[in-house]
């Protein structure tokens, strides 16, 4: 018994019609991801409405949960939220017999049980009256029986909020959130015998239930002198003194108030409190918060997976709170096994998490999880996306925590190598662009992964599903060497040879390569970006920052031993410039210094590209600081396509303009 569909309509962020929003499940564990603000809190919300919780928490409709469109002159008056429950076992379909609806599909009868939670808004402007109005119905359009109370209680939902107070839940005490746990497992409901007090002869413990062993516990005190002896002082010198004639007072010392068994059990199990210990260290402090919250989500669980009638749908929001990365790895295994698994007698148990945890994001399976994009659904699994069933398996792999954060950006840049990992972010601080202000992720894929992770953002019915509106730029090399490069670098121009170089191509081949490239990944909102000539650190040289690229290059040949301190950072710098100039007389050909400059991260004792690139962004920003370049300056001075590919992703050019104009408003004296 799962939820298949939910339907929002009017419920805070989610409107009606086009905006409504619709999320097919399956049973299972499914994670909801997603920026701040994508609806993620509202869709849990949405289902303790619907189902309730076990916690017995009451949740009362506020104006907020009513939709207001942009530019309406007021909220919506009506939220209709439907959840769809399919799977039932035939003692599921029973209990819930009168309000089953059963759906042809494929020539199959599948019982369905439709809940429409409808709350309505009839405040009374005039008298300041609020006044909302909610209800349960059944049947696919809501037209059927009100759901009673009895089939209500069998559909609670267990739910662990953020942030939770552990420690406070799992104390003692009238209410307590552990004794109605315990109270509704079927280990303390249904082990052991009751107490016996009218035989007189004494128990067999070990055969006792846990309320029999209190009932036990409670005649073995009563029994004891102590006691006694102050219940007959009690009576014999002050009850006796204060009763009349034929109407004796006698007061009887008991532990408890009494009360039929359910209501005994529930008074004995309050004084219970749950602590976690170290096994090996039973008198060792009590943990710390996080450790806490594993033991009250374990405790939860002994709810779950048992039953046969109810539903089991656990909700949790961000079980990342409190709990370090490994931690949060290890709890995503154990409850991604447990939805998997069925537990005796009961069946599997559907979790519905929430996070931004990029941790968690990378421990689940890719076809586990929905993307939450403005108020849009898009589900990860396979058959929805554009990936193939190879690319699931190698994201599974390589779909690490560093590159998870793609999840959660408003903007991706994947790139294909190290170099363009570290140099990117510099270059779109420098020219008004910052990643972080603009919530663009970079991921680098290596030289394999490129449009598979592109996919990931790709639809497969876009018409149907939308598109997802993250704009993703790819930003791929050429690979194409200028006609001077192989006898600089030393390369024989063999058959069979691997490289290509522009005279390799007729009219037209390399712009028909350059679409080869970008057909890779090209598709909905993710656009390739191809280098200009041939790579990254050609490129850069080529279009003006010749100089700067092969100091940079001298500095990561030399790193270690600046390093170590047997050369110094200005010697290196003094020593690459005087190098430079020699090399590049004015009647030198740009694309052979370029070639020259590119010859340090391909010979044997090749400078490091990843080290070349931290040295570069540090002489960018250091040229910033200094006032030798400004924006526009550096812009036209960097390869025409990395601008392209920052500005796709941080709002196209017409952002630029936006910024500039803000600056100046900023910048513009009062009045």
């Amino acid at each position: 018994m799962y939820i298949s569909e939910i339907k929002l309509e009017n419920f805070r962020i989610f409107g009606e019609g086009e905006e409504s929003f619709t999320l097919p499940l399956r049973s299972g564990l499914t994670a909801i991801i997603g920026e701040n603000d994508a609806g993620k809190t509202a869709l849990i919300d949405s289902l303790r409405f619907v189902f309730g919780t076990r916690d017995q928490e009451y949740y009362r409709v506020q104006d907020e949960d009513f939709h207001w469109p942009n530019g309406a002159a007021e909220r919506r008056k009506e939220i209709r939220i439907r959840c769809s429950i399919e799977g039932l076992t035939d003692r599921q379909k029973g209990a819930f017999a009168e309000f089953l609806t059963y759906v042809e599909r494929n020539g199959v009868r599948n019982a369905v049980l439709y809940i429409h939670w409808i709350a309505k808004d009839r405040s009374n402007a005039r008298n300041g009256r609020r006044s909302v109005f909610a209800e349960l119905r059944t049947g696919k359009d809501g037209d059927g029986p009100a759901l009673d109370p009895e089939a209500r209680e069998l559909l609670r939902a267990t739910y662990l909020r953020p942030l939770r107070d552990a420690e406070r839940v799992l104390a003692g005490g009238r209410g307590s959130r552990l004794a109605e746990i315990l109270r509704n497992t079927e280990e303390i409901k249904n082990e052991g015998v009751a107490f016996d007090p009218v035989s007189g002869a004494a128990p067999d413990v070990d055969t006792l239930s846990v309320l029999g062993v209190g009932d036990y516990a409670s005649a073995l005190l009563r029994e004891r002198a102590g006691i006694k002896k102050a219940k007959d002082k009690l009576n014999k010198d002050y009850l006796k003194h204060l009763s009349f004639a034929g109407d004796a007072l006698e007061g009887q010392i008991e532990v408890g108030h009494g009360g039929d068994d359910d209501m005994r059990l529930r008074q004995l199990l309050e004084r219970f409190e749950l602590e976690l210990r170290n096994s090996t260290q039973p008198d060792s402090p009590n943990r710390g918060l996080g450790s806490n919250n594993l033991l009250f989500i374990a405790c939860e669980l002994l709810l779950l997976g048992n039953e046969e009638v109810g539903l089991p749908l656990l909700l949790i929001e961000e079980p990342e709170a409190h709990l370090h990365p490994q931690r949060q790895l290890r709890l995503m295994k154990f409850l991604a096994e447990k939805a998997a698994a069925k537990a005796d007698g009961g069946e599997e148990i559907q979790v519905l998490i929430t996070t931004h945890s990029p941790n968690l994001a990378s421990a689940i399976p890719l076809d586990n999880l929905v993307l939450l994009q403005r108020g849009k659904a898009f589900s990860l699994a396979k058959g929805m996306t554009k990936l193939e069933k190879s690319d699931y398996r190698f994201l599974e792999r390589f779909l690490d925590v560093t590159k998870s954060n793609l999840f959660f950006a408003r903007g991706v840049v994947i790139v294909e190598g190290d170099a363009e990992n570290i140099l990117l972010p510099t270059i779109a601080k420098l020219i008004g662009r910052n990643f972080a202000e603009h919530g663009v992720s970079i991921v680098n894929v290596g030289t394999t992964g490129l449009g598979r992770f592109a996919r990931i953002f790709q639809r497969a019915d876009p018409v149907a599903d939308g598109e997802i509106s993250v704009p993703v730029a790819c930003v791929a090399d050429m690979d194409v060497m200028p006609d001077c490069a192989p006898a600089i670098l030393g390369k024989e121009d063999t058959q069979g040879r691997k490289w290509k170089k522009k005279s390799d191509f007729e009219d037209g081949g390399l712009e028909a390569r350059r679409e080869n490239i970008k057909a890779r990944a090209d598709g909905q909102k993710v656009s390739t970006f191809v280098a200009d000539e041939w790579t990254l650190e050609y490129d850069l040289a080529h279009a003006g920052l010749a100089k700067a690229v092969w100091i940079a290059s001298c500095l990561a040949k030399a790193d270690d031993s600046i390093n170590k301190g047997t050369k110094t950072f200005l010697e290196v710098w003094k020593a690459a410039k005087a190098e430079y100039d020699a090399m590049s007389p004015e009647e030198i050909n740009n694309e052979e210094l370029c070639s020259k400059i590119y010859k340090q991260f391909a010979v044997a004792t090749k400078a490091s590209k990843a080290i070349s690139a931290q040295y570069l962004a540090d002489i960018l920003e250091k040229l910033s600081r200094m006032k030798r370049l400004n924006t526009e300056q550096i812009r036209e001075k960097l390869p025409s396509y990395i601008i392209d590919a920052i500005e796709y992703v941080t709002g196209g050019p017409e952002a630029q303009i936006a910024e500039e104009v803000m600056a100046a408003a900023v910048e513009a004296p009062a009045g």
